[in-house]
């Protein structure tokens, strides 16, 4: 068993083809469950899928990438052939690494953010109760935890992030003289809009609300930052009524259109409206950045925000990537043992068949009256003769070098005892 990864990401793909391959977490068990029943070879796989990935780990051998282009292509409605032009495979060590630089933060559009983490886990435990995660996935998420912990503990890299809700609150303070005066909007209830309502409550403006399609979420958040709540349906008849809009849904179409916007504009005036789009797909239609007094950021517009630089920086990373690499090697000296699990279970089923067989034997000579002494001995000899017959018929049918390279791994497996130097501790 190996495993490869499968994905494309903020540096691979645009915003709008990243938002065609996007999982809400309601469609990930059903989509996890289609993926196995698909491809018969393959029993694990888990998808990571946020703002700025999407990926597939899977748990099997390479002869299942194509399979999985296909599959990911046709989730997609584009071609595998284009797929393929902004998609990443790796394979082996190089997904294990890759993994572990996903939960450390240092593959994120902002260096050593946090939240990739739990979506990471998330995505584990989706897996898990789909039934699809596996030993193999288990062992490599696990242990890239472990690494992503370390990570965090060992150098600086979480002191270098900026996140993407801090950048939105540094972009709306270039625009707004004073957000104490300013009306939010934050749409959807997910971790984002909890993260950037956290930001936004901070300057302590004038007045929060949160619009949701379930009630319960947002009058939790509300009560935790002093927000009032409203309808999803009621968002486009009170959209004017905000100088800044925070959208992050799982929905698969925009629920903000260009309509709508235009009609809020003309209600204030074309006082300017300040929108962040953090959703993928996208929450709010494109054209709305064509509009002068509404500026539109997007995920991809905060990334020039969030990127950091220095030695500091630079020896952080340094420091993280040999703690990854580290633990890469690990998970492959893991992969390797694992590797060998199926000869031992057949040589310890061959070996019982073995003892079974003499034991027989032995039983019916005791019940023949013979004596003890010559059974035991009889037993010890077939034995023997069983476990050396198979070495000695390889030995005699091997010639030239591969003899003396048969000879050699026999000597090791068989006579450790006597080819020990003659200073080795012989316990």
């Amino acid at each position: 068993m190996s495993v490869f990864a499968l994905g494309l990401n903020h540096t691979t793909a645009p915003l709008d083809l990243r938002g065609r391959f996007a999982f809400s977490a309601q469609q990930l068990p059903a989509a996890l469950q289609a993926f196995r029943s698909r491809h018969s070879r393959v029993n694990e796989v888990a998808i990571v899928s946020t703002c700025n990935r999407t990926e597939l780990y899977v748990g099997a051998e390479v002869a299942a990438v194509d399979p999985a282009v296909d599959w990911l292509a046709g989730i997609g409605g584009v071609t595998s052939q284009t797929l393929r032009s902004h998609a990443y495979v790796l394979e082996g060590p190089s997904a294990a690494r890759h993994a572990f630089r996903v939960a450390s933060g240092l593959d994120s559009m902002v260096l050593g953010e946090p939240q990739i983490l739990g979506q990471l886990k998330q995505a584990v435990r989706e897996a898990d109760s789909a039934g699809t995660l596996g030993s193999t996935l288990q062992q490599m998420f696990q242990r890239s935890f472990a690494v992503a912990k370390e990570v965090r503990s060992s150098t600086e890299i979480g002191s270098h992030s900026i996140s993407m809700a801090a950048a939105a609150v540094r972009l709306a303070s270039q625009l707004f003289e004073s957000l104490a005066q300013s009306r939010i909007l934050f749409v959807g209830a997910g971790e984002m809009i909890e993260l950037a309502a956290t930001h936004f409550a901070a300057r302590r403006p004038r007045l929060m609300a949160i619009a949701n399609r379930g009630s319960e979420r947002a009058t939790e958040l509300a009560a935790r930052f002093g927000a009032t709540t409203m309808p999803l349906a009621d968002l486009p008849s009170r959209l004017a009524e905000f100088d800044i809009v925070v959208s992050c849904t799982a929905s698969s179409l925009p629920i903000i259109g260009l309509g709508a916007v235009e009609r809020a504009l003309k209600a204030r005036r074309h006082r300017p409206m300040f929108m962040i789009d953090l959703a993928v797909p996208r929450d709010i239609e494109p054209e709305v950045a064509r509009l002068s007094d509404v500026y539109l950021y997007t995920v991809d517009d905060l990334s020039t925000l969030v990127q950091t630089a220095g030695e500091k920086r630079e020896a952080a990373v340094a420091q993280a990537e040999v703690i990854i690499e580290n633990g890469v090697q690990s998970f492959v000296q893991w992969l390797d043992r694992r590797g060998s699990i199926p000869l031992i279970q057949a040589l310890h089923a061959q070996a019982d068949d073995w003892r079974s067989l003499e034991i027989a034997r032995a039983r019916k000579l005791l019940a023949g009256g013979e004596d003890v002494g010559v059974v035991l001995e009889a037993l010890s000899k077939g034995l023997t003769q069983k476990m050396l017959h198979g070495t000695f018929a390889e030995l005699r049918a091997a010639d030239g070098e591969e003899r003396t390279q048969l000879a050699r791994t026999v000597s090791r497996l068989f006579l450790r005892a006597r080819t020990r130097s003659p200073g080795e501790d012989k316990r």
